[in-house]
């Protein structure tokens, strides 16, 4: 099957901002943004649970509860991601590393899985790494999923409003093509924030 023309520029998006990201996290060198490759050490676990600022919102074992302002710990297995029901608390709490990937990933890997895979797939059933390599392993894999969704949509599921069945924003009010901008929009978005904390954390202690 060919790929829909407006499809293209989205993929080509999407491959672009998961590769800068995934470089920013694994090294050894990434793109400083004008072309030049600048050397990149792995995340590590201190700096994917690093809390910049008190009453971070991060991920935690489930059996030391949700952290503060948070009312619960979602995703299976050991550990979970702080959150709570609405409303959410107002200013939205500081994420870490940790919070922002394992987002980042679940909200790919569930649409992935409202658009071709169960229709089934809940925030609860996602498990959260509590390590970074774990978390970037889970990165790559949400990634790939989503990806494979969107190579297999022609013009009609373009189109087709709920051809995304994901239960936790406007896709099944939405075409489809809409939600592939949006997701774009939100690797881009948490990506430079992940670039960022990075950076602070590299940086912490130089201030005086």
């Amino acid at each position: 099957m060919d790929t829909p023309a407006r499809l293209i520029p989205l993929l080509e998006q999407f491959d672009w901002a998961r590769e800068r990201l995934t470089h920013r996290l694994t090294g050894p060198t990434a793109d400083s943004g004008s072309g030049t490759e600048v050397e990149v050490a792995a995340l590590t676990d201190a700096e994917y649970l690093w809390e910049p600022v008190p009453d971070c919102w991060s991920v935690r074992r489930h059996s030391a509860g949700p952290g503060p302002g948070a009312t619960a710990l979602t995703g299976s297995g050991d550990w979970g991601r702080d959150t709570a029901a609405s409303p959410h608390p107002s200013p939205p709490p500081f994420t870490t590393i940790a919070w922002r990937l394992s987002h980042l990933s679940e909200l790919l890997a569930l649409r992935a899985d409202h658009t071709t895979g169960s229709h089934g797939m809940t925030r609860g059933d996602y498990r959260v790494a509590g390590d970074a390599a774990g978390a970037v392993a889970d990165f790559e894999a949400s990634a790939d999923a989503w990806r494979s969704a969107l190579v297999g949509a022609d013009d009609t599921a373009l189109d087709t409003v709920g051809h995304s069945t994901y239960p936790y924003g406007s896709d099944p009010e939405d075409p489809f093509v809409d939600i592939v901008w949006w997701v774009n929009q939100e690797l881009l978005h948490h990506g430079a924030e992940i670039a960022l904390l990075r950076d602070l954390h590299r940086a912490r202690g130089a201030c005086a």
